[in-house]
């Protein structure tokens, strides 16, 4: 398999957050496709919960300083970079005032979601997507993991489907067991509009938009699926297999197959001729 250049999206990583399935594999999957000597990057939401100073996070001033209009308003976009020993993994952590700072991650202090979810996981995508063509890097493959990332298919196959650096990208979706506990609002729709990417391409989906729906939505727009947990919701993996999209089920030995699976949804140009 040739070498590829792969961007991970990841909601979790450890050991920023608590280990659990989604945050081990955000670390494991970028340092495991790294040793088979493939490019990669890294980002993750910089939440209030992550201590900067143990993490050694420090900002990346040059490329901080964007304004993203989010439903009329503007955010400013703060970019971070550390990096886990251990993994010899870099991680870029997109951070926020409003939408991060001094707050945790889907839900807060007493378990109530965040009403602003929907806003935050489209200020993490275009983030991200704005920084990625800040370092002027194209991704053969984009793996989002989680559903912080799970507006990134749209936005690459729509609003950024002419950038140079997405042009050919494929994307990659993964489920896992965790979700989300509540809805992201009845605003997120009009939120999600930017470029091509337009509201009416939503018309097909749910005016409130849940686990399921927002999960849905990274699948339509996807060029793989992959099952990153031994139980996910059933309905999810059955809509994958109905829109014949390539789906790969659990493997526990991951790393092989998963570089199997990026082969298949990007193969290497003298494989396809």
């Amino acid at each position: 398999m040739a070498k590829k250049k792969i961007l991970f999206i990841n909601q979790e990583i450890a050991p920023y957050v608590p280990d659990n399935s989604m945050s081990i594999m955000g670390r494991e999957l970028p340092r495991a496709i790294q040793e088979r000597n493939h490019e990669i990057r890294t980002f993750m939401p910089k939440w209030g919960n992550i201590n900067e100073r143990r993490g050694q996070l420090h900002e990346v001033i040059r490329l901080s300083g964007m304004n993203l209009i989010i439903d009329d308003t503007d955010h400013p976009l703060i970019i971070k970079v550390a990096s886990i020993p251990t993994a010899r993994v870099q991680v870029y952590f997109i951070d926020n005032d409003d939408y991060f700072a001094k707050r945790q991650m889907d839900v807060d202090e007493m378990g109530m979601s965040y009403p602003d979810n929907g806003e935050r996981a489209i200020f993490f995508a275009r983030g991200v997507l704005e920084t990625v063509k800040k370092l002027r890097w194209t991704p053969d493959i984009i793996h989002c993991q989680g559903w912080m990332s799970a507006v990134v298919p749209l936005y690459i196959k729509t609003a950024y489907h002419d950038e140079p650096s997405f042009a050919n990208t494929k994307v990659v979706t993964s489920l896992f067991t965790k979700s989300l506990k509540d809805d992201l609002g009845s605003n997120f729709k009009r939120c999600v509009e930017f470029r091509d990417a337009k509201a009416e391409l939503l018309g097909g989906y749910k005016d409130k938009f849940d686990f399921e729906e927002l999960a849905k939505l990274a699948i339509d727009y996807s060029d793989g699926v992959v099952q990153a947990d031994k139980e996910v919701n059933k309905n999810l993996v059955k809509y994958t297999k109905t829109k014949g999209i390539p789906f790969l089920p659990y493997e526990e030995d991951f790393a092989d197959a998963y570089e199997a699976f990026y082969d298949q949804i990007c193969p290497d140009e003298e494989e396809q001729g």
